[in-house]
């Protein structure tokens, strides 16, 4: 019988991660990550909610601190990304470096066999012993874009047991149950800046410095001025601070010009972009051109394209139609049917 230490966050899914698993014969014990002081991460709230959950269920649970290994991994990495014109997406982050990287490596020293979480993903082992990574039966649901970074040592030890239900029904189990959290709404934007607001918080917390410099045209000229680019995001139209007789976008941002460029709709448009730090999950490595699907955000539809090795570590991606807003620093995954291929970090668009 396999020991399996869960991840509970305090909420409806990872609740019914543990319940699923002991139905599965499966010895579970809970844990709950403390990451950042007062937020939706491990917050005291959250941590009480999976205590009670644990004790309903009859397994042991613990809360460890991991505040210093977030601060200096997911939200260092969100701040460095942020200051260099980028724009990061720390999900990913941590569920490669704390999720799967700091819990795993703990579970496994203790001697627990697998970690779970309550990700909406699927993994499966191939024939040829390669772990699968694949998308949530519940579409809807399906977190297989923030996992595309998983080695194939994490999904050895991982496992997801949401991947094959619906979120729907696991509310109506967590009723059933009587778990107090039964109806506790699911959290919402980056858990460590709970009110949304990235620029105050990279100035306040992380000490970045806002520096006014130019708004530019699609010519290159100067059209306005900007407050600090930690306070744009590409495809952004409202809160620019410059009129215009038309609506304007941001395009491009130049850290080292200090630049934010703006253009019509239309000049969002591209349909070509070039992505490293790839994660390869289907196969070792891209050795000739593929036809994949992909998305360049989180909720964002699939689209067909041409993927291709462009050097050591990266690829470019060719679409066969434009993609609005491609964004430097957000992650291109690629996927054949519902099975995740890999994918990377974007560091162009044209």
């Amino acid at each position: 019988m396999k020991r399996v230490l869960v991840g509970m966050s305090g909420g409806v899914d990872s609740s019914a991660a543990v319940w699923l698993l002991q139905q599965q014969g499966y010895t579970v014990e809970g844990i709950t990550l403390l990451l950042t002081e007062g937020s939706a991460c491990g917050s005291s709230r959250d941590t009480e909610d999976a205590r009670l959950t644990a004790a309903r269920l009859g397994i042991a649970h613990r809360a460890v601190d991991c505040r210093d290994a977030f601060r200096n991994t997911v939200i260092r990495d969100f701040a460095d990304t942020y200051a260099a014109g980028a724009t990061p997406n720390p999900c990913i982050v941590c569920n490669r470096e704390i999720k799967f990287g700091v819990l795993l490596e703990q579970a496994l020293a203790e001697g627990f066999d697998a970690v779970a979480t309550g990700h909406y993903a699927r993994i499966e082992r191939a024939e040829n012993g390669r772990y699968l990574l694949k998308k949530a039966l519940d579409t809807s649901k399906d977190q297989s874009y923030v996992l595309y970074s998983l080695t194939q040592h994490q999904l050895a030890h991982t496992l997801f047991p949401l991947g094959e239900h619906k979120k729907a029904g696991l509310r109506v189990l967590a009723a059933e149950q009587g778990w107090e959290i039964a109806n506790k709404p699911d959290s919402q934007d980056i858990c460590f800046i709970p009110n949304g607001d990235y620029a105050a918080f990279l100035e306040q917390e992380m000490g970045l410095v806002r520096k006014a410099g130019d708004f530019l045209d699609m010519n290159g000229q100067v059209i306005g001025q900007h407050t600090g680019m930690i306070g744009y995001t590409i495809g952004q139209r409202k809160g620019l601070g410059v009129a215009f007789g038309e609506p304007r976008f941001v395009v491009r941002k130049d850290a080292a010009h200090n630049t934010v460029t703006l253009g019509k709709s239309e000049d969002l448009f591209t349909s070509e972009l070039i992505a490293d730090r790839v994660n390869w999950i289907a196969f070792d490595d891209l050795t000739e051109p593929m036809t994949v699907t992909a998305k360049t955000r989180y909720s964002q539809r699939e689209a067909v394209a041409v993927i291709e090795p462009y050097g050591e570590s990266r690829v470019r991606v060719r679409f066969s139609q434009p993609q609005r807003a491609i964004t430097v620093g957000q992650a291109v995954v690629f996927y054949d049917g519902d099975v995740v291929v890999g994918g990377g970090t974007i560091t162009e668009s044209k």
